[in-house]
């Protein structure tokens, strides 16, 4: 049985429904190829589960983080404010998301605009899932022993304090989980963060997604598993200027549950 369409805000609205949350996707998630398989794993985790969701659809802008990063505070407070009216409107209340840069913006920085939501990165949400026994991973699944190391995004980890969640979903896939050198609150960042991921870097002698991702080849892992889709596509041009594609996967945690999913519509 193939999986229903994804309904929009505007289509609840127009049954005078609410859904149970509202899924952020976020720029990378609906415009980046690679990306786009991590938002269709997470969607897929919640139809197969029955959690009624939406998406804004073409609602959705961005959270106006790259911008504010940059420096142009003028733009981002314009983006934000568009964004909390289309959600006020809609009456919002809880929102996940699969974007760490949009979880920090959409939790800590919207507040000051008038934006209040409960916001929930995908991680802390499957974890909760697993917790209450609504996921249920199948035994002896895809990964069962694979060797896995976990790359902290910054804007998780160092700026939300987000360490747990995703490592208690990889220890249930009943994988062999191994640390990086620099990992949780010493962890590196991957090169993308403060809008870095749309401008030249500065001089220097290697490339930060290089140097992060060889730390991560060092612990000898398989899978590489992250949970934010800047930190996807950092580690992915790493494994592949460090031609080991054919050894090393760079995966979300959500495309790592969603295929270890033992439910089936």
């Amino acid at each position: 049985m193939s999986l229903p369409p994804i309904k929009t805000m505007a289509d609840w609205a127009a049954e005078g429904k609410e859904p149970e949350v509202l899924f952020w996707v976020g720029c990378s998630g609906s415009f980046d190829q690679r990306a786009q398989r991590i938002t269709q794993a997470f969607a897929r985790i919640l139809q197969k589960l029955d959690i009624p969701f939406a998406v804004l659809g073409k609602e959705e802008m961005c959270t106006g983080d790259p911008v504010r990063r940059a420096g142009n505070e003028f733009l981002f407070q314009m983006m934000a404010y568009q964004n909390i009216q289309i959600l006020n409107s809609y009456n919002i209340k809880k929102i996940v998301t699969a974007c760490p840069h949009c979880f920090n913006t959409l939790k800590n920085e919207y507040p000051a605009l008038g934006g209040n939501y409960d916001v929930i990165h995908h991680t802390v949400f499957i974890q909760q899932l697993i917790d209450e026994g609504r996921i249920k991973l199948q035994e002896g699944g895809a990964f069962k022993g694979k060797r896995i190391t976990y790359h902290d995004s910054c804007y998780l980890g160092r700026a939300n304090n987000i360490y747990e969640a995703p490592r208690k979903v990889l220890e249930a896939l009943d994988v062999e989980l191994v640390e990086m050198k620099r990992c949780r609150s010493k962890g590196s960042c991957c090169g993308a963060g403060g809008a870095q991921m749309f401008k030249e870097e500065e001089p220097g002698q290697t490339r930060i997604n290089i140097d992060r991702t060889q730390e991560a080849l060092d612990t000898k892992a398989n899978i590489i598993a992250a949970a934010c889709p800047f930190c996807n596509t950092m580690m992915s041009d790493g494994v592949k200027l460090a031609e080991r594609e054919s050894d090393v996967q760079v995966l979300d945690i959500a495309e790592l549950v969603e295929a270890s999913l033992n439910q089936t519509l």
